[in-house]
């Protein structure tokens, strides 16, 4: 009897520790992104940076279930849906369409974005202060940004006069922004054109209407299926030698003349910070909307010297970045 003792209370030692082990994989948190771009794109990189950071080790110490849209935002309402499946602790949503697509989902798991032109006007939350229900994140203020972005590029090319955006009316801060710089454009002399592009398709049509429009510049607005087709619209404006303007660095550093905005890469780690936050116990409802507190201006001197535009130094001695 002793003996069948001994080897209960020694089998008992050595199953504690996997019973525990097991009890704490149980525990670990489950993050769910939800996103309208790639799993290449820079941004995504600088939140997982920063959550292992934090501690969040993924396999070890966090579970992640992506989705990612690639552009497309009508499929974001599905993917929103599959995601629920795997019932996640908190959902990252980055921007402005994944979120409201997380919304529509669920009204009580916790979801925080990245970059939002207005996420008061999105419906997104009630206020910045006080969000009021389970979403929170961090303003990008593009639509107050478009007008001194606007602005930028008159400075950096003076002679322009008409400005092509490429915008999708099913994403809201594509119809934000819009709005925004029709109302400034007037100010500055411009004009607006407007090309509807709602998916990757449509871009060589839309082209070709911006030419057919005499379109002398382009402002690029961050957006899924923009950021996923960057490189053709630019591609686009150096064959027709327009100058253009992008809200984040990347499309400077790849060609655009200019670009003008907060840091994506510093608000998505700002964005694990607040998932980190929400892990440990805190409410969206409580979490007040971030603003940026730097905005970068990058010039691409190259893309100048390729368009025939002399710079005004006055612009240089502003720039936070000048590619040569």
């Amino acid at each position: 009897m002793r003996q069948i003792g001994l080897a209960v209370i020694t089998l008992s030692l050595i199953l504690a520790p996997l019973a525990a082990e097991a009890q704490l994989a149980g525990k670990v948190p489950r993050v769910g992104i939800l996103a309208g771009g790639s799993a290449a794109e820079a941004p995504n990189t600088s939140f997982f940076d920063r959550m292992r950071e934090l501690g969040y080790i993924e396999g070890r110490t966090v579970a992640y279930e992506r989705r990612f849209a690639d552009g497309r935002i009508d499929d974001l309402p599905t993917l929103a849906a599959q995601l629920m499946t795997t019932k996640p602790d908190v959902i990252f949503a980055p921007v402005t369409p994944a979120a409201l697509a997380a919304r529509q989902a669920t009204q009580t798991i916790p979801i925080v974005f990245a970059v939002s032109a207005d996420p008061v006007g999105a419906g997104l939350v009630t206020s910045l202060r006080q969000p009021g229900g389970n979403v929170t994140g961090l303003s990008s203020m593009n639509t107050e940004l478009v007008a001194k972005r606007m602005q930028l590029l008159k400075d950096a090319a003076p002679r322009i006069s008409r400005v092509a955006l490429f915008w999708n009316p099913d994403n809201v801060p594509d119809r934000q922004q819009l709005n925004a710089l029709s109302e400034v454009a007037p100010k500055l002399g411009l004009a607006v054109i407007p090309i509807v592009v709602r998916t990757a398709d449509d871009y060589e049509l839309g082209f070709a209407d911006a030419r057919a429009k005499n379109a002398d510049a382009v402002m690029i607005i961050p957006s899924p299926l923009t950021i996923q087709s960057r490189r053709k619209i630019l591609d686009f404006a150096v064959r027709g030698r327009l100058p253009t303007i992008d809200a984040e660095d990347r499309g400077a550093r790849i060609g655009a003349l200019m670009s003008y905005g907060p840091s994506w890469g510093a608000s998505f780690r700002q964005a694990a910070e607040l998932v980190d936050r929400i892990l440990k116990g805190a409410r969206p409802r409580d979490l007040p909307v971030e603003q940026p507190t730097k905005f970068e201006l990058v010039i691409n001197l190259k893309t100048a010297k390729a368009l025939g535009l002399t710079i005004p130094q006055s612009l240089l001695l502003r720039a936070d970045e000048i590619i040569q």
